[in-house]
């Protein structure tokens, strides 16, 4: 039967939805608001410089005092969030390569700490050294 090819075994859902999460790691990177997401609280973002797995967007939790309201996409940000990782076991890693071609050897959750709303489009900001 075809169907059995797409599912994911239940060891496999098992371990990636009860994933342990190591030491959180403060990250701080520059980007801007792609989509905001205000039931589930978080957003997605487009970072200049990528996180540790190589991505440059990323769904980040917002903190419950943040006001979506007032966020803006597209003007650049200075993000500060927590980056946390649970690896995967090499089981699972190689059946995910293996059987659905995907790459994926940790799992990442990111959770908005503060953001700061930088000024880089107004005239004040323009760099005078450029010639």
């Amino acid at each position: 039967m075809v169907k059995k090819k797409e599912d994911i075994p239940k060891w496999v859902t098992d371990e990636i939805q009860n994933a342990k999460f190591e030491k959180p790691s403060p990250q701080t990177r520059t980007g801007y608001i792609l989509e905001i997401y205000d039931k589930d609280g978080k957003m997605d973002t487009q970072l200049y410089d990528p996180v540790e797995d190589g991505r440059h967007i990323v769904t980040m939790d917002l903190p419950k005092k943040l006001k979506t309201s007032d966020l803006e996409k597209g003007v650049v940000y200075e993000f500060k969030f927590d980056m946390l990782k649970a690896p995967l076991s090499k089981k699972v890693v190689e059946f995910l390569q293996k059987e659905k071609e995907i790459e994926m050897n940790a799992i990442y959750q990111f959770n908005l700490n503060s953001l700061e709303l930088l000024d880089v489009g107004s005239p004040e900001s323009s760099d005078d050294s450029e010639e």
